[in-house]
């Protein structure tokens, strides 16, 4: 049998006897370190809701029916025009009027975020001529079934720029509504759930 040379036994033994790398140790990691964030890019400020106001109560004249798209609905919708608000803190608040056939209304003043998937909040409920706040509303995500179709349609057609996530100057929102519609370029381009 051939033995192998002392040198090269003693190159074995040296390298099991170095430390390894630094990479191959099991302390090497930082835990819950993070991806690395570029120079470029700066920590944003944290969203926060500007004051609230309630609205006059709407007037017959002000409101602005506008399809909603989906299965037929029990309601017809209606925005009013005069009163609705595109705060500094990017929330679009207005004053829904859901109307039933017999005629029947119910009134809420609501807000909604351009936010990725959309989020709505209920500021106040409507009757007798009144508004009544709603305590301590929180911010939910808009769903796209049953009595919240609405929302969606408002979001993602009238009240938000796709890809954005900013809401529409306006006069654009106000001209989208009257005309049931936006044009074809700016309707396009929101997340699919």
């Amino acid at each position: 049998m051939i033995e192998p040379p002392r040198s090269l036994l003693a190159l074995v033994l040296v390298m099991l006897a170095t430390p390894l790398p630094a990479a191959f140790r099991d302390d090497a990691f930082v835990p819950d370190q993070g991806p690395p964030t570029p120079s470029s890019v700066k920590e944003g400020e944290p969203w926060s809701e500007g004051p609230t106001t309630l609205p006059p109560w709407p007037k017959d004249g002000d409101l602005i029916y506008f399809p909603v798209d989906g299965p037929a609905e029990p309601f017809r919708y209606a925005i009013d025009g005069r009163n609705l608000v595109v705060g500094d803190d990017g929330v679009v608040r207005y004053t829904l009027i859901a109307e039933s056939a017999s005629g029947a209304r119910n009134i809420a003043v609501e807000g909604i975020r351009c936010t990725p998937h959309g989020q709505y909040r209920i500021y106040a409920y409507g009757a007798a001529g009144r508004f009544t706040p709603v305590a301590e509303a929180e911010w939910q995500r808009i769903g796209r079934d049953g009595s919240e179709g609405y929302r969606d349609d408002l979001w993602r057609t009238y009240l938000c720029v796709p890809l954005k996530f900013a809401p529409r100057p306006r006069a654009d929102i106000l001209r989208a509504l009257k005309r049931g519609r936006v044009s074809r370029l700016e309707g396009t381009g929101f997340m699919a759930d």
